[in-house]
């Protein structure tokens, strides 16, 4: 059966040579003892359709799909150099993480929110202990493991990771059937307890028995962030007054809750 055609950064997938993992770990084996760029370029050809794979994940972010393309095939050849043939993992395998980890740290470096040197090299660090432990380990490593590994506190790693993240929608849709759509927001837990919700209600009713002045002036201080004194100046009282009917209001709503 033909696989079925989808053109990405100019290139038809169904076109594509697609090697076995016998076919690539003898390339491969040629290339270490060679290092022939010839037996370079057959590998990089015969896994242009996993690269695809993997640059499909992160299209559709304002990135050039050819761009995206480069720098995955720049992952690819740095799989291939540094893969190791003592390991007993496929060269597939091995080669995921390092797609997308050169695609992470281009998205990461263009990205318009900035994020501090410090934290990009540290994240930096992470991955790429990450790519090491998974070809040691021959599974995902956990968090633990990749702080351990780079000498850092596990907190540190987890916000240095996020901090390069991108970004999702929580209308993003996970999954779909039938027309029913199962959204990001739809898997988000609330995790807030009886006894929150119950203060939330009791915070409610405690509102509505305030007056409508004591409602606008804890309005305007705090949702607004407004001083006592800007608060006075808008209602057309002292700031004497306005400190009183809000000491007043606040012990209500406490004596309330």
């Amino acid at each position: 059966m033909g696989y079925q055609k989808v053109v990405i950064a100019g290139i038809n997938t169904a076109e594509l040579t697609v090697l076995s993992e016998a076919e690539k770990m003898t390339l491969l084996r040629e290339f270490k003892e060679t290092g022939s760029k010839a037996v370079r370029d057959k590998l990089v050809k015969g896994n242009l359709r996993l690269v695809l794979s993997i640059v499909q994940r992160f299209a559709g972010r304002g990135e050039d799909v050819d761009d995206l393309f480069q720098i995955g095939v720049v992952g690819l050849i740095k799989a291939i150099n540094n893969f190791d043939l003592t390991k007993e993992v496929r060269f597939s395998t091995y080669c995921v993480p390092m797609i997308s980890g050169e695609l992470r740290r281009h998205l990461r470096d263009y990205s318009h929110i900035k994020v501090s040197r410090s934290m990009r090299d540290l994240a930096y660090k992470a991955i790429q202990a990450k790519e090491t432990l998974t070809n040691r380990l021959l599974r995902e490593p956990t968090m633990d493991e990749i702080a351990s590994e780079i000498g850092e506190k596990r907190a540190d790693v987890v916000i240095a990771l996020e901090s390069i993240s991108d970004p999702i929608s929580l209308y993003e849709p996970v999954y779909s059937d039938a027309g029913d759509t199962l959204y990001v927001m739809d898997q988000l837990s609330d995790n807030e307890s009886d006894e929150s919700w119950i203060a939330q209600f009791s915070m409610r009713d405690a509102m509505r028995s305030l007056g409508e002045r004591e409602k606008h002036i804890l309005y305007l201080r705090f949702l607004c962030g407004r001083t006592q004194t800007e608060v006075a100046k808008e209602i057309g009282i002292s700031q004497a007054q306005v400190s009183r009917l809000e000491k007043s209001a606040i012990a209500r709503i406490k004596d309330a809750i």
